[in-house]
Order: C-alpha cells, then structure tokens, then sequence
C-alpha cells in the first residue's frame, strides 16, 4: 500500500558524485512518516519540503521553501501563477520550450545548445540547484540530434527530482552516472512520440528512484495503458489534487508511482 501519498505527497535523496557539492547524498536509516499538511499551488512551502505541482503537458511547478520557484519544458502556456525565477525547456517539439519566454524570468535553461554541441546547466539560486544531463532525440527525418533533449535534476531540502524530458532511449551507464541517486521521477508516458510505455517502465526501472509521477500522456487512455504496465512491477495511487509537499520524511521504502491530475 502507498503509505502517506494520498495524504500529503512522497519523496526521497539522490546521490551522485559529480553534484556531491549540491548536497544530494543519501541518509541511512531514515524510515518512511506521513506529513499530512495541505498544500495549494501557491501556498508556502515549509522548510525541508519542497512543493510540486502539475501544470500540465509536460510542466511541473517546482517550489522551495525559500520561495525560489521553478517550471519544467516551459512552452509560454501551463504557466503557474507567478513568473517562475527559472525555466527549463526541451526542444523536441514546440510545445516544450518557446523563443519568447517571459522577460520577468531569471534564469531560462534550454536542454539544448543553440549554438551547436552538448548544453551544460550547473546553477544555484537560492535553496534550490539544478543541473543538466543531455541526450538525444529523434529527428523527424529519422535520424538522430544529439544532445536535443536534456534531463534536468533539481535539488532541495534534500531531495532530489529528475525531469526526463522528451527522453527518446534508454540511459546509458554514462548517463546513470551523470544522474546518481534520484528520488522522484517526472516521466513522459505517452508510449509513441518518446518512448513506448515498456521502455520507460525499464527507465524507470534504471534510475530506481522512489517516486514515479507520470507526464506527456495526452488522453486518460494513455495513461490507463501505463498504469496497467505499470502495476505489475509497481503499488499505483491517484492524488486528489495537482499539487504535494515532498519530503525525506515522507519517501517509500521502495518505487511507487503518483499519479497528479493537472491543473
């Protein structure tokens, strides 16, 4: 059974060697508690939390205790209430990033280079750090552009929460290591324009992170095929609301996944 999702929200650490100086390393010994405050897509984020919400597509709210807010494969549209201070974007499709992002943001971190080559994100602003590992995606002659897409970590309050893009492949050891141990994983799951469904179960399977959130799925039809692969590996949940407080105090003992209805 889930335990403490459907009341607050779930979450975990990440360790990785290239960020250690971020602070996602593990704890030892920590067990799973519930955390049961209520939380809205604007409310305050307590300290030691962080707040996540669906915006929807492939957009998520990212928020910190100290108010430092972030928004994923940010397109101009799905926006939260407030101009984000950072914005990551993917540029498989027109409907993860925009040339024209709000002049109010930041910080707007493209997953790819535009001048040509491999992008590269190592940033901190306030209590939240964000880096990048890049991949590759499809063309839509068939072929392959390197470096098209990127995974983007965020990290806070000790978690530590991968954003996989429009992933197109499986990880390579090279990009697990790039990775390290991530808690919470926002995965696309529409099964046809990045991976099929199987081949992100085993993604997913790769990272093993703590927490599984699904994206990018278009139609509840979609996502009911996912969670039918998905149960057979993993314990499946349905979130009353759009939005959780994630914390090391409330992270399962083993992957689960949550699912958030957009906003």
């Amino acid at each position: 059974m889930l335990r403490g999702i459907v009341l607050a929200g779930l979450l975990a650490a990440f360790a990785h060697q290239s960020v250690a100086e971020a602070g996602c390393l593990p704890v030892a010994g920590r067990q799973p508690s519930l955390w049961r405050a209520s939380y809205g897509v604007d409310g305050d984020v307590p300290r030691h939390h962080i707040g996540l919400s669906f915006l929807g597509h492939a957009s998520f709210l990212i928020k910190t205790a100290e108010g430092i807010t972030a928004v994923t494969d940010y397109s101009g549209h799905n926006r939260p209430p407030r101009t984000p201070t950072v914005v990551t974007m993917n540029n498989a499709h027109s409907t993860h990033y925009t040339d024209h992002p709000d002049p109010g943001i930041r910080h707007v971190l493209r997953g790819w280079n535009p001048r040509g080559g491999m992008a590269g994100h190592n940033l901190q602003v306030g209590d939240l750090h964000i880096h990048n590992v890049p991949t590759n995606v499809r063309d839509f002659a068939g072929g392959i552009r390197r470096h098209g897409n990127s995974i983007f970590v965020f990290h806070s309050a000790d978690i530590c929460i991968a954003h996989l893009g429009h992933l197109h492949h499986l990880l390579s050891e090279v990009h697990l290591t790039e990775l390290g141990k991530i808690d919470v994983v926002l995965t696309p799951v529409d099964g046809a324009f990045t991976l099929g469904q199987v081949d992100i179960a085993d993604v997913i399977e790769q990272i093993k992170p703590r927490l599984v959130i699904p994206m990018h799925y278009f139609t509840e039809y979609t996502l009911a095929r996912f969670v039918e692969v998905m149960r057979r590996r993993y314990p499946v949940a349905t979130h009353p609301g759009p939005s959780i407080l994630l914390s090391r105090a409330t992270l399962p003992a083993t992957t689960e996944v949550l699912i958030l209805p957009d906003l």
